[in-house]
């Protein structure tokens, strides 16, 4: 077995062997979606979504959504129970009550308590909104492409994380291989494969039929918990490290090597913008903190749902003081040395004012 092969007969191989099953694929999922068996992908038992997992990455929730959705467009004042939407895609290990909930937690559907169980759902108007966000991001090949090389590479792991060769297409008859409700096709797991290995995070084996395994770097990747374009984007060791926000009211980075930080601060309150960029520099700076594993995935949700909730139109600031006091916790604990850590303490308790101090 022949191991790194070009890039050239890389191509090659994954155009062949994905366009020829490709059709026949696809067009059985449509018939009958099969799905392996594997506890992956942010899934809880019972179908449940996971704390960092979106509805468009889910499992099962987006084709829920868009199935209850199309029978509210058909009978607007009926309601619909899920059981059904499990028996129809014979989906053995999701709970209809645990999706009912998820969905009603997000606001997205409303349960009739009065009638028996708790599995006849009826959408609301939030829900409406999300349908339509789920259909434009259906849409969106970027967004897709990235959900491809994120699950693959996480379903890569958890099957053959010994890096032994595994058939990619495989990949296509999981529950990873859904995006926004929608089927990924054989030209986008094409395109993720390529991709993933131009970066070094999967090899191809040279075996009949035509395999791949994770390489150390992917490996790595996938434990890290953040998506590929993160750990790909993320500075080397010794590079410097440049945060741009807006423009700098104070010496925030003084006695700090390597890095460079410009910030600006809203005297009348908290500044949206500020906390845009803050969150979005955080998030940059979570793979070279040098953080446990958990942290980094801790420190990377309270980011992310910072930067979320700034940008929602109306932010709450009691939210984001309690996240920012929960990143700046980390920051300031033991585990981070260091003179980045420090600075971006304090540039958190200048941006989100009433913190305890640095």
């Amino acid at each position: 077995m022949a191991r790194g092969i070009s890039s050239r007969d890389f191509d090659k191989f994954t155009k062949a062997y994905v366009g020829g099953l490709k059709k026949s694929l696809e067009q059985a999922a449509r018939r009958n979606p099969p799905r392996v068996q594997i506890q992956a992908e942010g899934i809880t038992p019972g179908g449940a979504l996971s704390n960092s997992e979106t509805i468009e990455s889910s499992a099962y929730l987006a084709q829920l959504l868009l199935w209850i959705d199309a029978h509210h467009q058909q009978r607007p004042a009926l309601y619909v129970d899920v059981t059904e939407f499990v028996e129809e895609h014979q989906l053995q290990d999701a709970d209809p009550t645990v999706l009912a909930l998820q969905l009603e937690q997000r606001g997205l559907v409303k349960i009739a308590r009065d009638m028996t169980g708790a599995t006849d759902v009826h959408l609301t108007d939030e829900g409406v909104v999300a349908v339509q966000r789920l259909k434009n991001l259906q849409k969106d090949r970027a967004a897709r492409l990235r959900h491809t090389m994120d699950a693959f590479l996480r379903w890569l792991y958890d099957t053959a994380g010994d890096q032994r060769p595994i058939n990619p297409t495989l990949f296509i008859a999981t529950r990873g291989s859904f995006f926004a409700g929608a089927e990924i096709t054989g030209t986008e797991l094409h395109q993720a494969l390529s991709y993933l290995a131009e970066h070094d995070l999967i090899e191809a084996i040279d075996t009949a039929p035509a395999t791949v395994a994770i390489t150390p770097r992917g490996a790595s990747c996938a434990l890290a918990g953040g998506s590929v374009q993160d750990h790909i984007n993320q500075p080397k060791p010794g590079d410097n490290v440049t945060f741009h926000i807006g423009e700098n009211t104070g010496n925030i980075a003084a006695n700090s090597r390597d890095f460079t930080m410009n910030a600006t601060t809203n005297k009348d309150g908290i500044d949206p913008a500020a906390v845009v960029m803050l969150a979005r520099a955080l998030r940059q700076a979570a793979p070279i903190l040098q953080l446990p594993e958990d942290d980094v995935i801790e420190f990377t949700q309270l980011a992310t749902r910072i930067e979320a909730e700034a940008a929602s139109g109306s932010p709450d600031p009691g939210r984001l003081q309690r996240w920012g006091a929960s990143i700046m916790g980390i920051l300031n604990s033991p585990v981070v040395s260091g003179a980045l850590g420090s600075v971006l303490a304090a540039y958190t308790g200048i941006v989100l004012p009433g913190l305890p101090p640095a």
